[in-house]
């Protein structure tokens, strides 16, 4: 017989081989017998401790700072308004939240109305293979810029770090082509910081703290842009209120939360 590890992982230590005990057991089945061990249990409530810890704490400061979150809802606004698109890119969970952003405002968030010109420049597998095959991967967002970006559109970039140099470069080619230029970011200074128009700094340094916070972003601004494109938006004594003046509003009070 081969030799066995004297140890597993905690993960292996439970992991149900049956797919319908696996199912019922995250349903949060009665039975005792499916509950998983204590230890693993605790861990569970740990990181979720831990996770609701830093997304408090990045919402706090994304509160304490809601003139950030209203220019950017106003910049994105004021382009789609006046026929111009949104571009957006990212790496990795920064490029699943580009298309999260582009879905809602295609499709749709809280409303019926008409879609919205936003795109993703992180959907297309062919554009992207063939740019990083050509041109190398630091280009795919540039190129995808320099070929649809027109002056008046919007470019906006996801990244933990604001570092990553295809999101620079996006950035640099975006600003010369006369585009607006937004960045959605974690904490502390950093090259995209230098070359964007609009700053949305969200997070506490920890990246997925970041990546939660900037699900929030997306949200907040998806909210406000949706609610004030399909209406005409009406402020609390019953007149019209200024798009950054409902960013701040919505911000402070959660209701786009």
């Amino acid at each position: 017989m081969a030799h066995q590890p004297a140890t597993t992982t905690l993960a292996a230590a439970w992991l149900p081989a049956d797919p319908a005990v696996t199912r019922v057991a995250a349903a949060g089945a009665h039975d005792p017998s499916l509950a998983a061990p204590s230890d693993v249990r605790e861990a569970v409530v740990g990181v979720l401790t831990e996770r609701r810890d830093g997304l408090e704490r990045a919402l706090a400061a994304l509160s304490a700072r809601p003139d950030a979150l209203a220019a950017a809802a106003a910049t994105l606004v004021e382009a789609l308004r006046t026929g111009h698109k949104v571009l957006i890119a990212g790496n990795g969970g920064s490029a699943a939240e580009a298309q999260h952003f582009a879905a809602e405002l295609v499709g749709r968030f809280k409303r019926e109305r008409e879609p919205y010109a936003v795109i993703a420049l992180t959907a297309d597998t062919a554009v992207l293979t063939a740019i990083a095959n050509d041109y190398g991967y630091a280009d795919v967002f540039a190129r995808q810029v320099a070929a649809l970006a027109c002056p008046g559109d919007v470019l906006l970039l996801f990244s933990t770090s604001g570092e990553s140099e295809n999101v620079v470069r996006a950035a640099h080619l975006g600003r010369q082509r006369g585009v607006r230029v937004m960045a959605v970011t974690g904490t502390g200074g950093c090259r995209l910081h230098r070359l964007a128009d609009v700053v949305v700094e969200a997070g506490d340094g920890d990246a997925a703290a970041v990546q939660e916070a900037h699900v929030v972003v997306t949200h907040v601004l998806c909210d406000i842009v949706e609610s004030t494109l399909s209406a005409a938006v009406q402020g609390p004594s019953g007149e019209g209120e200024s798009i950054a003046g409902i960013a701040r509003r919505g911000v402070l009070d959660g209701r786009t939360l």
